[in-house]
Parts: C-alpha cells; sequence; structure tokens
C-alpha cells in the first residue's frame, strides 16, 4: 500500500536530484523492456519531468509510477548508480483461517 508521506518523500528526494544523471528502466510490455539514460529535468507536485540523452525527447512520470514498480529510477552519485527507492521488503502475508470451513471438510 502507498502511503502519502512515501510519495511526499519520494518528492523531496527527486527535487533534491533535480539535473543529476539516471537510467529509467520499465517495460514497454510483452516481455519487452528498456533501460535508458537520462537527466532529471524538473520535478512537480504530482509528476517529474525525465530528459533521455540519446534522443532528443522529454518523458514524464508520476510519483506512483515509482513506488509501484512500473518504472525503477536509478541516480548518478559520481561514482556509481543506485536506486532511488530501497526495495520493499514483502511481510508474509497472515493466512485466514475459517474454523467453520475446517470443521466442514471432516
Amino acid at each position: 500500500m502507498i502511503y502519502r508521506d512515501d510519495i511526499t518523500n519520494l518528492r523531496e528526494d527527486i527535487t533534491e536530484k533535480e539535473g543529476q544523471k539516471i537510467i529509467v528502466k520499465g517495460a514497454l510490455g510483452r516481455s519487452r523492456f528498456f533501460e535508458k539514460e537520462a537527466t532529471l529535468e524538473k520535478a512537480y507536485p504530482n509528476l517529474f519531468v525525465v530528459k533521455y540523452d540519446q534522443e532528443e525527447g522529454n518523458a514524464t512520470y508520476s510519483y506512483t509510477d515509482v513506488l509501484t514498480g512500473t518504472i525503477e529510477l536509478q541516480v548518478y552519485d559520481g561514482k556509481n548508480y543506485s536506486s532511488i527507492v530501497p526495495p520493499r521488503v514483502e511481510s508474509p502475508r497472515k493466512m485466514k483461517f475459517d474454523v467453520g470451513k475446517f470443521i466442514e471438510s471432516f
């Protein structure tokens, strides 16, 4: 689940990294993926703009695209690239146990 604080924190992180080199990874559908170098151009309240290096085009993405994993951003810190969002640690799901169904099965 994505919370408002998650979006706010990500927005602040991206705003701090405006002008830095990044790598954008994402899916194009049907087992096709892309990975492109770009520059973080500008961050707005609901989205951010990326300018691709090889192509002369811009793209806009929302912060929820990053949080849901639709795209992945890796930022260049001068030595290497690192993910802007740390990997999520999935907690084990609790199984629901219905006693009534269990008893009926006997």
